[in-house]
Protein backbone atom coordinates (compact mmCIF):
# COMPACT_ATOMS: atom_id res chain seq x y z
CA UNK A 1 0.00 0.00 0.00
CA UNK A 2 1.16 3.58 -1.12
CA UNK A 3 1.73 6.03 1.55
CA UNK A 4 0.17 9.81 1.44
CA UNK A 5 1.59 12.84 3.44
CA UNK A 6 0.26 15.82 3.80
CA UNK A 7 2.41 18.67 4.37
CA UNK A 8 0.79 22.25 5.35
CA UNK A 9 3.55 25.30 5.39
CA UNK A 10 1.82 28.65 6.57
CA UNK A 11 2.23 31.70 4.25
CA UNK A 12 5.08 33.05 6.28
CA UNK A 13 7.16 30.42 4.46
CA UNK A 14 5.95 31.50 1.34
CA UNK A 15 7.94 34.88 1.66
CA UNK A 16 10.88 33.71 2.04
CA UNK A 17 12.40 32.19 -0.90
CA UNK A 18 15.09 29.77 0.36
CA UNK A 19 13.30 28.37 3.18
CA UNK A 20 10.69 27.46 0.42
CA UNK A 21 12.81 25.91 -1.86
CA UNK A 22 14.25 24.35 1.00
CA UNK A 23 10.53 23.06 1.62
CA UNK A 24 9.95 22.12 -1.78
CA UNK A 25 12.44 19.76 -2.07
CA UNK A 26 12.20 18.46 0.50
CA UNK A 27 8.33 17.37 -0.55
CA UNK A 28 9.61 16.29 -3.77
CA UNK A 29 11.91 13.78 -2.21
CA UNK A 30 8.61 12.68 -0.22
CA UNK A 31 7.88 8.36 -0.95
CA UNK A 32 4.42 7.71 -2.00
CA UNK A 33 1.44 10.49 -2.67
CA UNK A 34 1.63 13.47 -1.22
CA UNK A 35 -0.46 16.19 -0.98
CA UNK A 36 1.20 20.67 -0.25
CA UNK A 37 -1.31 22.54 1.31
CA UNK A 38 -0.39 26.19 1.79
CA UNK A 39 -1.12 29.23 3.11
CA UNK A 40 -1.25 32.63 2.38
CA UNK A 41 -2.69 35.04 4.78
CA UNK A 42 0.00 37.67 5.00
CA UNK A 43 0.34 37.78 1.50
CA UNK A 44 -3.87 38.35 1.37
CA UNK A 45 -3.49 40.71 3.83
CA UNK A 46 -1.23 43.33 1.74
CA UNK A 47 -3.00 42.54 -1.22
CA UNK A 48 -6.12 43.42 0.71
CA UNK A 49 -4.17 47.11 1.70
CA UNK A 50 -2.98 47.14 -1.51
CA UNK A 51 -6.60 47.24 -3.04
CA UNK A 52 -7.88 49.39 -0.25
CA UNK A 53 -9.77 46.89 1.74
CA UNK A 54 -8.68 46.48 5.35
CA UNK A 55 -7.91 43.39 6.81
CA UNK A 56 -9.89 42.55 9.60
CA UNK A 57 -8.96 39.53 12.32
CA UNK A 58 -10.55 38.38 15.32
CA UNK A 59 -8.45 35.98 17.88
CA UNK A 60 -6.27 35.12 15.11
CA UNK A 61 -9.29 34.34 12.23
CA UNK A 62 -9.33 35.96 9.01
CA UNK A 63 -13.01 38.31 9.27
CA UNK A 64 -13.82 37.29 5.28
CA UNK A 65 -16.43 39.92 4.08
CA UNK A 66 -17.20 39.64 0.13
CA UNK A 67 -14.66 42.06 -1.25
CA UNK A 68 -11.82 39.67 1.47
CA UNK A 69 -13.11 36.35 0.03
CA UNK A 70 -12.14 37.86 -3.39
CA UNK A 71 -8.90 38.55 -2.13
CA UNK A 72 -8.34 35.53 -0.34
CA UNK A 73 -9.13 33.38 -4.03
CA UNK A 74 -7.02 35.56 -6.15
CA UNK A 75 -3.89 34.77 -3.52
CA UNK A 76 -4.69 31.31 -2.15
CA UNK A 77 -6.19 29.71 -5.41
CA UNK A 78 -3.92 31.75 -7.80
CA UNK A 79 -0.96 33.80 -7.06
CA UNK A 80 0.55 31.50 -4.10
CA UNK A 81 -0.87 28.35 -5.25
CA UNK A 82 0.21 28.64 -9.18
CA UNK A 83 3.89 29.89 -7.98
CA UNK A 84 4.08 27.05 -6.04
CA UNK A 85 3.10 24.78 -8.42
CA UNK A 86 5.59 26.40 -11.09
CA UNK A 87 8.48 25.64 -7.94
CA UNK A 88 7.69 21.65 -7.76
CA UNK A 89 7.37 21.69 -11.83
CA UNK A 90 10.51 22.88 -12.21
CA UNK A 91 11.98 20.45 -9.27
CA UNK A 92 10.37 17.46 -11.33
CA UNK A 93 7.64 16.71 -9.88
CA UNK A 94 3.91 16.49 -11.10
CA UNK A 95 2.01 18.96 -9.49
CA UNK A 96 -1.44 20.58 -9.80
CA UNK A 97 -3.07 23.16 -7.66
CA UNK A 98 -6.42 22.87 -6.31
CA UNK A 99 -8.50 24.85 -4.10
CA UNK A 100 -10.84 23.74 -1.72
CA UNK A 101 -13.67 24.93 -3.92
CA UNK A 102 -12.53 22.52 -7.03
CA UNK A 103 -14.80 19.49 -6.61
CA UNK A 104 -15.77 20.35 -3.21
CA UNK A 105 -12.57 18.87 -1.72
CA UNK A 106 -12.86 20.82 1.46
CA UNK A 107 -16.22 21.50 2.88
CA UNK A 108 -16.64 24.33 5.32
CA UNK A 109 -19.07 26.17 7.56
CA UNK A 110 -19.42 30.01 7.86
CA UNK A 111 -18.42 31.19 11.56
CA UNK A 112 -21.78 32.64 11.96
CA UNK A 113 -22.76 35.89 12.37
CA UNK A 114 -22.53 35.44 16.02
CA UNK A 115 -18.75 36.05 15.38
CA UNK A 116 -18.62 38.86 13.01
CA UNK A 117 -21.24 40.79 16.14
CA UNK A 118 -18.91 39.94 18.73
CA UNK A 119 -15.41 40.89 16.65
CA UNK A 120 -17.20 43.90 15.89
CA UNK A 121 -18.36 44.81 18.97
CA UNK A 122 -14.88 44.16 20.11
CA UNK A 123 -15.69 41.79 23.13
Amino acid sequence: MSTLTILKIGGALLQQPEALSDCLDYFHGLPGHKILVHGGGRRASQVSKALGITPRMYEGRRLTDEATLEVVTMVYAGLENKRTVAQLQALGCPAIGLSGADANIILSENGGAELWITAMRGT
